[in-house]
């Protein structure tokens, strides 16, 4: 993961010098956005110990940071009748557009429900629990009814998000494991969810999420349809098909860091520490250019990131020679010389990030809350 990979990353970092005393965090000031509630106090006491009356000259002002518990309330909708007496006819005002025809909740409440679920990773048993507390009792089977419902409404959302997404010329790749509860069995089996997302480097970022049963090729397949950018991903085999659409392969670097790392765990080895601290100067690169334009970000990785990956290159090369297949360092040298063209492709495009990180973080939620 991109936590462990920076924490591995800074054992092997040499050891800099004492920084100066630590700074006292100051607290940030409230959002001027918040909505104010005034609550004025005033001594009980008008008079002095001395005897002398007490005048107002100004006063003291603190601010907290306060919340009430969610809160339901009846939206009423009230709608005007009127008769036609030459016609005989009834007419009202029509409803307003509703996700669910005649349906009790509101659009308000279907969003916190859905996004409570999805995005908070809130099952619809403890929101039950959780609305209880505030005398609404909502039943988990009509909750879940509703999210059916709405994910029907919102294909056209998430059809647009995915041409949205697929529109760029780079895009993030990963997938993971999650527990499916198998209806009335009791037994649950494994699926998988695919994130496809934007990079960094762009202004305006969006995560895409796809279902499946499997861990099929096809599945990629199926949402990239019509993709023909760079793709970033790990070295998963069902996304090797998609070269053959005219998708380019770009493979995450932090990968190829886990495994040289892992090697120098697990025995030592100074060939897998050594090629670790080149892959750290890579990243220290990678950081001083962040904020660079495509163009810009290319040059400054030619120049600076090019000549220690071709040493990283040459020092695996070179030490692997010496190795037994078998050796675990040799294995993992083993993926970075194999996938090297994948790995480095990023060093001649600069709207291709070194990793795969950004998707691993969007789909990290699933994988911890589904498992």
């Amino acid at each position: 993961t991109a936590i462990e990979d920076r924490a591995a990353q800074d054992e092997l970092t040499p050891p800099r010098a004492a920084p100066a005393a630590k700074r006292q965090a100051v607290r940030q000031a409230l959002a001027a956005s918040l909505p104010r509630i005034e609550r004025h106090h005033e001594m009980a006491a008008t008079h002095c110990e001395c005897g002398q009356a007490l005048q107002r000259i100004g006063e003291e002002v603190s601010e907290q940071l306060d919340c009430v518990p969610a809160q339901f309330f009846v939206l009423r909708h009230i709608r005007g009748k009127y008769a036609c007496a030459c016609c005989q006819t009834i007419q009202a005002a029509p409803m307003p557009a509703q996700m669910i025809d005649k349906g009790i909740p509101a659009p308000g409440l279907l969003a916190q429900v859905v996004v409570a679920k999805h995005d908070d990773h809130l099952p619809l048993y403890r929101q039950t629990e959780i609305y209880a507390r505030s005398g609404v009792h909502i039943p988990r089977s009509s909750m879940a009814q509703w999210v059916g419902i709405c994910g029907v409404r919102l294909a056209p959302l998430a059809a647009a998000l995915r041409e949205f997404i697929l529109g760029h010329d780079v895009v993030h790749a990963d997938e993971t494991p999650i527990k499916l509860l198998a209806p009335g069995k009791g037994k649950t089996s494994k699926a998988y969810v695919w994130v496809y997302r934007t990079t960094n480097f762009v202004a305006r970022r969006a995560v895409f999420y796809d279902f499946s049963t499997g861990r099929g090729g096809e599945n990629a397949r199926r949402v990239l349809q019509g993709f023909g950018g760079t793709l970033v991903t790990d070295d998963f085999s069902g996304y090797h098909a998609l070269q053959t659409q005219g998708v380019t392969a770009a493979l995450c670097m932090a990968h190829a860091r886990r495994k040289l790392f892992e090697a120098h765990q697990f025995n030592g080895s100074e060939i897998a520490g050594h090629a670790v601290a080149l892959i750290a100067r890579l990243y220290e690169i990678e950081r001083e250019a962040r904020e660079f334009e495509p163009k810009a970000r290319r040059l400054w990785r030619q120049q600076h990131a090019k000549p220690v990956a071709e040493a990283l290159h040459d020092w695996l090369s070179e030490q692997r020679a010496k190795l037994a297949k078998a050796d675990v360092t040799a294995k993992a040298i083993d993926y970075s010389l194999s996938n090297w063209r994948g790995l480095t492709h990023y060093l001649d495009d600069g709207q291709v990030p070194i990793d795969n990180n950004a998707a691993e973080n969007a789909v990290r939620p699933l994988a911890m809350t589904c498992s």
